[in-house]
């Protein structure tokens, strides 16, 4: 987190950080993920240790939720420590930044592919270049393994 605070909006340098969902405490369910960050106008910061222990994430200036669309701001942002920070902004491109439902959390879109998304049970996910952030694959591997999982949201 103190290595992403230079990354984010300038009104949210200063703020203080919670953790608000962690797998290990919390278990593996994207519901309770919701459950947990489901403070209405608080920025979300996902991180994710992949089982090749790869680091990488996302920003969202809003709070991760169920949606039947996508929402979100040009705020909104990937990230990868493969090895040292990477951050992907958005493109303008298009407004795929967020979406999830219980099954399936995603950020970023286009053609198909999600520069990152979730499977329901928190166990699998995916990164793939996508025209939302012009990324990389975030992990070594365009599918993964989840080991560990954390949202953090503001105090």
């Amino acid at each position: 987190v103190p290595q992403l605070g230079p990354q984010l909006p300038p009104r949210l340098t200063q703020q203080p950080w919670h953790l608000l969902y962690s797998s290990g405490r919390d278990g593996f369910s994207l519901r309770t993920l919701y459950r947990s960050g489901a403070r209405a106008d608080s920025p979300a910061l996902l991180l994710i240790r992949d089982t090749e222990a790869q680091t990488f994430g996302a920003f969202s200036a809003s709070a991760i939720r169920s949606s039947s669309g996508f929402y979100g701001t040009g705020e909104t942002f990937l990230f990868s420590f493969c090895p040292e920070l990477k951050v992907f902004r958005w493109t303008g491109r298009n407004d795929f930044f967020v979406k999830g439902d219980v099954n399936l959390l995603m950020v970023g879109g286009g053609s198909g592919r999600f520069g990152l998304w979730l499977d329901g049970d928190l166990h699998h996910g995916g990164s793939q270049p996508c025209e939302t952030f012009d990324n990389e694959t975030l992990s070594h591997r365009e599918e993964f393994c989840v080991q560990d999982l954390e949202l953090w949201g503001l105090a």
